[in-house]
C-alpha cells in the first residue's frame, strides 16, 4: 500500500496551505445538522496554524450541485460552524484571510472531471497542498488529485490515520475475524466482500443485500445469512409488522430487518470475535420499527473484546444513538473510500502524494 508523506513533516511556516477537507455534511435550514466531519478535520487545521502557516485555505465539495452555484449547497454554514468549533474567526471564500473555507469546489464543472485548469486555479492560492479528505480520496478530482501534482503535497492527520487503521485489516489480524456487511446492493460491496470475505473467519450479511446473496451467492464462500425477518406492509414508520421465517413472506409484504433469531445468532458470533469490520445496516434503520437488527449488531460490536472498525452512515449513527461510538477502535469517515481501500485498490488522492 502506498504510504504518503505526512503533514507532520511539512515545512509550512510563513506559507499558504491549501487543505482538501471533507466538509460534505448534512445541512438543515441553512445550518450544519451533523458536524462529525468538520470535527475530524480540526487536528490538521490546528497543526498547520501551530506550525506557523500564514494562510490555511480549506476546500471541499458539498452535495452534487453539478457545476452550478446552487445556494443550497453553499459551504457558508460550514465556515460558520468551523468558527464556532475553533473559537476564532473563519473567513468565507477569502483566501487572503489566515483561515478560510472556500466555496463548494463542485460549483466548478471541471472539478469532477479532474480538470487541470481548475487544479491550476486552486494551486495559485497556495504554496503547499494537504489532503485530509479521506472520504473523497477514491475520486480523481481536481481538488483531490490533479492539484497534488502542482504543489508540494502531504497527507493530513485524518487521512494518515484512516490509512493506518484500515490497513490493519489487510495484514495479520487476531482471530476470529468477523466481517459484517449490510445495506442495499451487493454490487456496491462485492469487492470488499470477496477480499475480506476470503480472509474472515465469519461473514455475516444482512439488509437488502441478504436477499441477493440468498438468491445466488456471488461471494464465493459460505456466509451467515438471516433465517427470519421482520416484514412490513409498507415502507413507512407506522407500517404493520410481523416476524416470519425468511422465505415465508406473504404477498404485499417486504423484508425490512433481520429477525430475532438471526439477531441472536449474529450477536453470538460477534461476541467471540477478536477483529471486526462492520459496514451497513441490517434493515431500514431510519424507521424505529425496523431498527432492532442494526441496534443489536451495534451493541454487540461495541461490547466485543476486539479491534473493531466501523464505517457507513447508518452503522455509525446507530453507535452514536446508543452511546457506543467511543467503544469502537476506529470509526471511519469514508464510505466508498474505505470499501475501495479494503478491496485492495489504490486511491487516486493518496497515490498523488509522494511517499516519505
Amino acid at each position: 500500500m502506498h504510504k504518503p508523506r505526512s503533514v507532520r513533516d511539512a515545512d509550512v511556516a510563513g506559507k499558504r496551505v491549501l487543505v482538501r477537507v471533507d466538509f460534505n455534511v448534512p445541512l438543515d435550514e441553512g445550518k450544519v445538522a451533523d458536524d462529525t466531519r468538520i470535527r475530524a478535520a480540526l487536528p490538521t487545521i490546528k497543526l498547520l496554524l501551530e506550525k506557523g502557516a500564514s494562510n490555511v485555505i480549506c476546500c471541499s465539495h458539498l452535495g452534487r450541485p453539478k457545476g452550478v452555484a446552487d445556494p443550497k449547497f453553499s459551504l457558508k454554514p460550514v465556515a460558520a460552524r468551523l468558527a464556532e468549533l475553533l473559537g476564532r474567526d473563519v473567513a468565507f471564500d477569502d483566501p487572503s484571510a489566515q483561515l478560510c473555507v472556500l466555496e463548494n469546489t463542485r460549483y466548478v464543472a471541471g472539478e469532477t472531471k479532474n480538470d487541470p485548469e481548475y487544479a491550476a486555479q486552486l494551486a495559485t492560492k497556495a504554496d503547499v497542498y494537504v489532503n485530509d479528505a479521506f472520504g473523497s480520496a477514491h475520486r480523481a478530482h481536481s481538488s483531490t488529485e490533479a492539484v497534488a501534482h502542482l504543489l508540494p503535497a502531504y497527507a493530513g492527520l485524518l487521512l494518515e490515520a484512516e490509512l493506518n487503521e484500515l490497513s490493519k485489516l489487510l495484514g495479520e489480524v487476531e482471530r476470529p475475524f468477523v466481517v459484517i456487511v449490510g445495506g442495499l446492493k451487493v454490487e456496491d460491496k462485492i469487492g470488499v466482500l470477496r477480499k475480506l470475505g476470503e480472509r474472515a473467519d465469519e461473514l455475516l450479511i444482512g439488509g437488502k443485500m441478504a436477499e441477493q446473496v440468498h438468491a445466488s451467492n456471488p461471494v464465493g464462500r459460505d456466509v451467515e445469512l438471516p433465517d427470519d425477518t421482520v416484514i412490513g406492509d409498507s415502507f413507512a414508520a407506522d407500517a404493520n409488522t410481523q416476524i416470519v421465517d425468511y422465505f415465508d413472506v406473504p404477498e404485499g409484504w417486504e423484508r425490512y430487518d433481520i429477525g430475532p433469531r438471526t439477531r441472536e445468532r449474529f450477536c453470538s458470533i460477534i461476541a467471540k470475535a477478536k477483529t471486526i469490520f462492520w459496514n451497513g445496516p441490517m434493515g431500514v434503520f431510519e424507521f424505529p420499527v425496523f431498527a432492532e437488527g442494526t441496534r443489536a449488531v451495534a451493541e454487540a460490536v461495541a461490547k466485543a473484546d476486539a479491534y473493531s472498525v466501523v464505517g457507513g452512515g447508518d452503522s455509525v449513527r446507530a453507535l452514536e444513538e446508543l452511546g457506543y461510538k467511543n467503544r469502537i477502535s476506529w470509526v471511519s469517515t469514508g464510505g466508498g473510500a474505505s470499501l475501495e481501500l479494503l478491496e485492495g485498490k489504490e486511491l487516486p488522492g493518496v497515490l498523488a502524494i509522494p511517499e516519505s
